[in-house]
């Protein structure tokens, strides 16, 4: 399977904080990557980095084979790659089908057919879809996000925390959404709720204090206690 994108030994201060000090890591098209580690090791700034958001001072950000670091953020977007951020960034006093159609790059049948399938895929967002997202419940918000960013023809979609501060029914919703995008897209998910990573994730790797400490199929990470002890605390 092609690498889509290869982050290599990249290390990005925000103010006069060393936050990533040698990340690396590969996604392979088709598949879902998953960000592993505590709070604070640098799971974010990952994704922000390869956003041009916190840009690095060090290391490489290749995707599609060509270099991306020091790239504006319109610029990477523009590349085709899609951000859903923590906070979920959508616009709180326009109304679903607003914020969806700000988020079009293009108005064509392309375009349409992919809101057509997103929308299937998350019917609250078609039930709601003259109300203000400010008002939308915190699993449609984070719906509307992750089909803002699916919207486009974007070929890698950064997803971070989708799970978080969302009741467990509505994190079995946003996993197999994700699930079924995977059929269409390439994912890089940044996720604290193991069950969830673990379920979706076909490549793991585990950042902590700014480096990467270890990587391989999920399924060897589920079978392997000391390490989820150790990097996670799961017990």
């Amino acid at each position: 399977m092609s690498t889509l994108l290869k982050v290599d030994h990249i290390e990005t201060y925000i103010g006069q904080y060393h936050i990533l000090q040698g990340v690396s890591f590969e996604v392979k098209k088709g598949e879902v990557t998953v960000l592993l580690g505590r709070n604070g090791a640098g799971k974010t700034t990952s994704l922000r980095s390869i956003m041009g958001l916190t840009p690095p001072s060090k290391g490489k950000i290749i995707y599609k084979g060509e270099e991306i670091h020091g790239l504006p953020t319109f610029k990477v977007a523009g590349r085709g790659i899609g951000y859903v951020p923590e906070d979920q960034g959508i616009f709180g006093e326009l109304t679903v089908e607003e914020n969806m159609k700000v988020a079009m790059k293009a108005q064509d049948r392309e375009t349409e057919d992919r809101m057509n399938w997103i929308i299937d895929l998350f019917p609250d967002l078609k039930r709601f879809w003259k109300k203000a997202g400010g008002n939308l419940s915190g699993g449609q918000k984070q719906m509307l996000s992750i089909a803002r960013a699916y919207l486009n023809n974007n070929d890698l979609i950064l997803i971070d925390e989708p799970s978080k501060g969302l009741a467990p029914i509505v994190v079995e919703k946003v996993m197999r959404s994700i699930e079924e995008m995977k059929e269409r897209t390439t994912i890089l998910l940044v996720e604290q709720n193991f069950l969830m990573a673990s379920g979706i994730g076909d490549r793991f790797y585990i950042i902590d204090d700014g480096t990467t400490v270890h990587h391989g199929q999920m399924e060897s990470l589920v079978k392997d206690e000391e390490m989820k002890r150790k990097y996670l605390g799961i017990a």
